[in-house]
């Protein structure tokens, strides 16, 4: 496999802003890359749940434009680490998940980050592993002469972990055994580099160094951003309905990201988009709206195609900039009252989110905001909830 080695192309892929940092140097990694060397670059990821955001999006289009420069790609699925949980920004323990949920949810990440990877690449594919390939054939004494390799005091520098200490808050044994686990992905893959978020780069030194005691190899880490909102800090959140979920619709998918800040529409552009920066302050200067127009039709077009980004753009045009209804609504099954009828579509996750957007006038029927959660709904009904949620009662 031939390896484009064209600095100038290398460096605006590490230069365009979701690297943030590269362990042991930038310098050097660009080095390597530029003299040729073929490397085998990984991202390792825990499934714990069944979506995905922009946020993770961006890892996978800087792991593909790795791919297309003629590297060696793999998507590492953590199925045995995610049964474990990782404290990483944690302040208890994570809830562990059965083998079946894990399962359930690598199957929905495959498919979510298919249109972002050439998987269909004769000569150069990204590769799927899973880490229970070789995790779960670790025996006690397999396991006892990697701890040997990392001292306690090493684990205990993690940051949540010292927050939990001063706190008074457990931290189990079992805790200190994944940065083992997840350092060990490295070294039984025998890899040149590590990709992964700011708030796993002391899982990735753990990597580094056991690939360093055991093969006697360097590892690199390329360290990206976790796109947080510039002015609140904020992460993009399932729980907080702050993301932009790659399972949305296209009309879902464009919605949502006219809903983000005006803030985020540059953290967008650099991270989702492959526009060229040199038309980034062009298109902030048109203003937020249309910037982030913009991006949001470019971002979905990446995933839906050129055809379903302009649908989408002309329906929330039509939906949000006239004030009508959506061309198609779907219709929902009536189940008695707005929360039943609403949980049942699975247009909201339970009936304490339907309460709570109740509760915030949030939900409409036939244009009138309704006040109760148990108010009816009946057949014909055009039910509104947010901005961007339509169905009509069956």
């Amino acid at each position: 496999m031939k390896v484009i080695t064209d600095k100038k192309r290398i460096e605006e892929i590490i230069n365009r802003g979701v690297v943030v940092e590269i362990l042991p140097t930038k310098e050097r990694l660009i080095e390597r890359m530029t003299a040729g060397n073929r490397l085998k670059i990984y991202i390792g990821v825990d499934p714990t749940s069944n979506s995905l955001h922009l946020s993770h999006a961006k890892n996978y289009m800087l792991l593909e434009e790795f791919r297309q420069l003629g590297h060696e790609v793999i998507i590492l699925m953590g199925d045995f680490t995610a049964r474990i949980g990782d404290p990483s920004d944690k302040t208890a323990t994570r809830v562990k998940l059965s083998k079946e949920q894990v399962d359930n949810n690598v199957k929905s990440w495959i498919s979510q980050i298919k249109p972002l990877m050439d998987f269909d690449d004769k000569d150069n594919p990204p590769h799927v592993l899973y880490n229970s390939a070789w995790l779960s054939k670790m025996t006690w004494e397999d396991e006892i002469e990697l701890a040997a390799n990392i001292t306690v005091q090493q684990l205990q520098e993690r940051d949540m972990f010292q927050k939990r200490l001063k706190s008074n808050i457990p931290i189990y044994s079992h805790e200190f055994q994944y940065p083992l686990m997840q350092g060990y992905d490295s070294v039984a893959m025998d890899v040149d580099v590590e990709l992964c978020g700011t708030d796993q780069i002391f899982n990735a030194l753990v990597g580094r160094t056991l690939l360093k005691k055991l093969k006697n190899k360097e590892k690199f880490i390329v360290a990206v951003n976790l796109m947080e909102n510039p002015k609140t800090g904020e992460l993009m959140s399932k729980s907080r309905g702050t993301g932009v979920f790659l399972s949305f619709s296209p009309k879902e998918m464009f919605g949502a990201i006219m809903a983000q800040p005006d803030e985020m529409t540059e953290v967008l552009l650099v991270n989702v988009t492959r526009i060229p920066l040199s038309d980034k302050e062009k298109i902030l200067k048109m203003g937020p709206r249309d910037a982030k127009i913009v991006v949001a039709q470019d971002i979905v077009k990446r995933f839906y195609g050129e055809k379903e980004a302009q649908k989408a753009r002309k329906e929330f045009e039509r939906v949000f900039s006239k004030g009508e209804k959506p061309e198609e609504i779907m219709e929902v099954e009536n189940k008695g009252n707005i929360i039943q009828t609403s949980v049942s579509a699975g247009l909201v996750e339970s009936n304490s989110e339907m309460k709570r957007l109740v509760d915030q006038k949030a939900v409409k029927i036939n244009d009138v905001v309704i006040e109760k959660w148990d108010h009816p709904t009946q057949s014909g009904d055009i039910v509104q909830i947010g901005p961007r949620k339509f169905y009509k009662v069956k």
